[in-house]
Parts: C-alpha cells; sequence; structure tokens
C-alpha cells in the first residue's frame, strides 16, 4: 500500500500543478512523468486487485479492518452515535467510541423506511455560549427525527410493505437511468478554469479564473454576457431567489423582473451584478480574498462569504452594509451552504462550523457546532479542498478521495459512501438535485471523470454516467426543464452543458451509462475505523524531497484552491 500512495500523491501533485497558469522547468518535468505514474498506479492496483484487497478492506501496516456493508438501511448511515461533546474552538475533539452493530443484514432489510433528514433548518437548538461563541453548556439530546436516534425494532412486520415498496421504487428509478442518455454541448468563452457555476431557469453563470464570470443561455448555447470587473480569479458565486431580488430592484429603481448574481473572488471583493443590463450594482470590499459564498433567504436576507484567512463575514441583503465578521477558521474557508436558518462552513484543515441565523441586523451567525478534522477525518493536506451539501441533519463532505463522508451534524456520527472503486479516485464535487444525490470522481490512474449517483433519503448507489470528453469537474449545477428533464452544467479545463435526451429519442446519446457494483455497498465506518490518508504516511527519502521541492516553489499554493487564487 505505500508505494500505491506514493504514486498517488504524486499525480495529485501534478493534477495540482496543471492548472497552474505558469509552470517552472522542474514543475513541467513533474507533468511529463503522469503516464508513467499512471501506468506504474495501473500496474500496483491490478497486483492488489486479488481476494486481499477488496473493496470493504482498508489495510493498515500489516492488519486490514473490514468495514461493515449496509443492505438496506437507508437511515441508518450514522449508526455510531458518540457522545455531541461540543468542543472550544481549536481544541480536538476526542474520538468517539463505537457502538456495536446490533441488526443483522437481514434484520435491517425489515426495518421501516425513516426519513432521517429530520426537521433540519426548522427546528433550532440553543446552547449556552460564551464571549466569543464558544460553547459552554452540556450538550443536548438529540431531537426526535433526527438521524442519532435509535433504531426502531425490526420485529414489526406490519412494516414490511413499506420495506418493499422502496425497493420497487429504487428499482424503478434504477431501471430508469441505466436506459437514460445525455447530449453533451461545450460552452466555449472562458480562457481559464471554470471554478464555479450556477444555474437560473434555462440562463447558467460561470466564473473562471479569467477574472470574468459569464451568463450564457443554454437552449442555444450561446453567450449572452460578459461580467468584467474583477481583477483577480472569480472563486464563486450565489443566486438570490426572486423575491430577494425583487426587493433589491426596488430599492434601485430598476425592473422588479431583473435578476442579481453574487460574485467573490480573489481581488477581495463581493459583487453584485444585473444580469438584465449586465452592471455591477454594488461592491464589497473584504480586505480578503473572498473563497466561499452563500445567500440566506431568511428575514431580510444575509450574504455570507469567506475569505483566505479563514473569515466567516456577513452583510445584510437590505442594507448591504457589514454586519458581521468572525475569524471562524484557522486556514481558508472553502465552502459556504446554506440549509434554512443554518449556515455551514468547512475549511482547508478539514473542520466545519454549524451557524444559527439569528436574523438580527447585528451579528446574525450564532455558533452552533464546530466539528474539528479529528471528527470529520477531513484533515488538510496537499489538494485538500472540502466541498459541503447539507441534508436535514446529515451533511455531506466532499475532501479529494474516493468517499463521500456523511456526518450527523448534530451529534458528530461519521459515516461514508463509496464514490470509487479504488482509492486512486477524487471526488471534487457534491450536489443534490431533486431525489438524487450526485458526486463528481476524477480517477488519477486513468484521468476519468464520473459523476456518480445515489438515490435520496436512502443513499443508495444508482449508476454511473461518463465521457471521454469530459475533463476534470470541478464545479456543478443542476436543474429540471419545464418537461421534467434534467440539464447540468459541469466545469474545470471547460465548461459543459448536459442535456438529457427524451427517453423515445432516436439519436444516441455522448455519455456512457454504467453501473459499478462494487458501488452497490456503501461502506460504514466507526469513528476510529477512518480511511487511509495518502497524505498521512511516512516517505521515502525522494518522495519528500520532492514535496521540499514543491513546496519551496509553491509554498502554500500547492492545492487546487490555491492554484485558483493565482
Amino acid at each position: 500500500m505505500g508505494e500505491v500512495r506514493k504514486v498517488q500523491k504524486k499525480l495529485r501533485q501534478i493534477e495540482n500543478l496543471e492548472i497552474k497558469i505558469s509552470l517552472a522547468p522542474e514543475e513541467r518535468f513533474k507533468i511529463s512523468r503522469k503516464a508513467e505514474l499512471r501506468s506504474r498506479l495501473a500496474e500496483l492496483l491490478l497486483q492488489q486487485s486479488g481476494p486481499q484487497y477488496t473493496l470493504g478492506t482498508v489495510a493498515e501496516g500489516n492488519k486490514e479492518k473490514m468495514k461493515r456493508q449496509v443492505v438496506d438501511a437507508p437511515e441508518d448511515l450514522p449508526s455510531q452515535t458518540p457522545t455531541a461533546s461540543k468542543i472550544p474552538k481549536g481544541e480536538r475533539q476526542p474520538k468517539a467510541q463505537a457502538a456495536p452493530a446490533q441488526q443483522s443484514a437481514s434484520q435491517r432489510q425489515t426495518a421501516p423506511g425513516r426519513d432521517g433528514d429530520g426537521d433540519g433548518g426548522a427546528r433550532r437548538t440553543q446552547p449556552d455560549t460564551g464571549p466569543q461563541g464558544t460553547r459552554v453548556s452540556d450538550p443536548q439530546p438529540p431531537p426526535a427525527g433526527s438521524d442519532a436516534r435509535p433504531a426502531t425494532p425490526t420485529t414489526d412486520v406490519g412494516n414490511q410493505p413499506q420495506a418493499e415498496q422502496q425497493d420497487t421504487e429504487f428499482a424503478s428509478l434504477k431501471a430508469t437511468w441505466e436506459k437514460t442518455k445525455f447530449r453533451l454541448r461545450l460552452l466555449e468563452g472562458h480562457t481559464d478554469i471554470v471554478t464555479c457555476v450556477v444555474a437560473i431557469d434555462n440562463v447558467v453563470i460561470s466564473g473562471s479564473r479569467d477574472t470574468t464570470v459569464k451568463v450564457w443561455h443554454v437552449p442555444t448555447a450561446t453567450q449572452q454576457r460578459n461580467l468584467g470587473g474583477h481583477s483577480g480569479g472569480v472563486t464563486c458565486l450565489s443566486a438570490p431567489p426572486p423575491e430577494y431580488c425583487r426587493k433589491l430592484a426596488r430599492s434601485l429603481s430598476l425592473s422588479e423582473k431583473d435578476r442579481f448574481i453574487l460574485s467573490g473572488s480573489a481581488d477581495c471583493c463581493v459583487k453584485i451584478w444585473s444580469l438584465s443590463t449586465g452592471q455591477c450594482v454594488k461592491s464589497i470590499y473584504t480586505f480578503n480574498a473572498v473563497t466561499a459564498l452563500c445567500f440566506v433567504p431568511e428575514g431580510h436576507g444575509y450574504i455570507i462569504a469567506g475569505s483566505d484567512g479563514g473569515k466567516v463575514q456577513g452583510w445584510s441583503w437590505q442594507t448591504l452594509e457589514s454586519c458581521q465578521s468572525i475569524n471562524a477558521h484557522h486556514e481558508a474557508v472553502t465552502s459556504i451552504q446554506a440549509q434554512g436558518p443554518l449556515v455551514f462552513s468547512g475549511s482547508v484543515e478539514g473542520d466545519v462550523c454549524v451557524w444559527e441565523n439569528l436574523c438580527s441586523e447585528r451579528e446574525p451567525l450564532r455558533l452552533l457546532q464546530h466539528w474539528d478534522s479529528q471528527v470529520t477525518g477531513c484533515r488538510g493536506g496537499q489538494g485538500s479542498r472540502l466541498v459541503l451539501s447539507p441534508r436535514g441533519d446529515r451533511l455531506f463532505l466532499g475532501h479529494g478521495r474516493a468517499f463521500i463522508r456523511v456526518l450527523n451534524w448534530r451529534t458528530g456520527s461519521m459515516s461514508r459512501l463509496t464514490n470509487h472503486s479504488s482509492l486512486s479516485g477524487v471526488t471534487d464535487c457534491i450536489h443534490q438535485t431533486p431525489g438524487l444525490l450526485i458526486g463528481s470522481c476524477y480517477d488519477l490512474a486513468n484521468g476519468q471523470s464520473t459523476l456518480n449517483m445515489f438515490s435520496l433519503p436512502q443513499c443508495r448507489y444508482v449508476t454511473s454516467l461518463t465521457s471521454a470528453d469530459v475533463p476534470r469537474i470541478l464545479c456543478f449545477a443542476a436543474w429540471l426543464t419545464g418537461s421534467g428533464g434534467h440539464r447540468w452544467v459541469t466545469g474545470g479545463q471547460s465548461l459543459v452543458v448536459w442535456e438529457q435526451l427524451p427517453a423515445s429519442a432516436k439519436q444516441r446519446g455522448d455519455v456512457t451509462v454504467r453501473r459499478d457494483s462494487r458501488l452497490d455497498a456503501s461502506l460504514l465506518e466507526s469513528e476510529g475505523d477512518t480511511d487511509e490518508d495518502e497524505d498521512s504516511y511516512d516517505e521515502d527519502g525522494e518522495e519528500e524531497k520532492d514535496c521540499q521541492s514543491q513546496d519551496a516553489t509553491e509554498g502554500e499554493s500547492s492545492s487546487w484552491f490555491r492554484c485558483v487564487l493565482q
């Protein structure tokens, strides 16, 4: 396993180098070894593909730990329920002791289906906080309806029809997606990496490291507007809901039909753009490179941004004045997502903060939970970029590995979904669309990009979509057409629209639909059984020298995230 991890780490470094604007001679030499390293990694993985190296096994030193499989327990994913200790920021969270599983696979199949999403953002907990938001109270028990509640006894056969109905619905969903076809269209115009995308009806807005925000009309695959005004790479976008756009339009004496888009950039600015005029109606200077952004549609509305220095900042949508600035993380914030009155932020070091929006004009955000990398398992390192996607009590985490981690943000219990059949896969983005969780995966061994789909809320693997024409997917957006078809857009080295063809269409699709049976079983881990971190092992002298050389030439910019800011 040691050599496999070394080769994987070198390939990650090469992938990060390839998206830099300029390269030093030694960096070009490293990239020239890409094909050689891919061939070597494929050879090593083939050697280890026998009975001694299976999907459900993770090696650790000279011993192997077998992961337990979830057969059909969609909402039992975080079955390990450690004490929900709320820790002051900066302290290390002790690993929870895993409770032994009490149900067999056959018992899980007869368990009644439960929607563990709970009330999510609708329920607000009220922990006591210190002067700086540090929690000082004892943890409250998880509310009824959360993922953390104990499993219902499975001897009640009266619920068997419900389980059978879920299986029938899943079988139908799987059969439908196995027959689906997509047509791909390239949107040409950006001259550098596409870092972020959002969709509004049939309009796609993309941000790029080339400093521009572009507006595209998807049905005709044409560029409508080029929003130039940032002096640094655009790192994040967010689209306020229509009702909040109407409020701003009225205050600016613009048409109430106007829509607005928010963009954040490495130039330390958050800009608000009018899509109808293409003009910047407001520019907010933040003193730090903006690295994550979201709009919170609660009360009068709030703009929440994360910075390269770890700050989380807020502005009132009503006044566009600053209302809060918090030193929330030690390193760069890489993702901010809103769910009702809740805001979730994640950072390079792998920690997650959960905030409650109090809808106040002064300091609207209050810290509810902080889970560090000891709990999330998303330790910072070369190429680390934590992405978040909340759903009720669960928070899906992507961190550049072959798994999607699932955090119960109320209790700290962890589980994970297999997003690639080998450890050479890299998860770059996660997205939810009605009934589906979609995870992108990039194979370091062969350079292939894949979109894996899981059913919601059960998180059961459905199928995978791939195309030789799609490079590494770094950002993703999805929406439904008026006829109920799927339209997606993916960004990275190129901007690609995925349009679902009608079931009756005779033309051949551009996308390969395939199922990887090795992803059928979700892998469940206890808090102590984390997957092997390729960056956490001791390397030989040559590898360590390579890392030191790269650190000397790139400093902190070895990760994809740092490259975006260059």
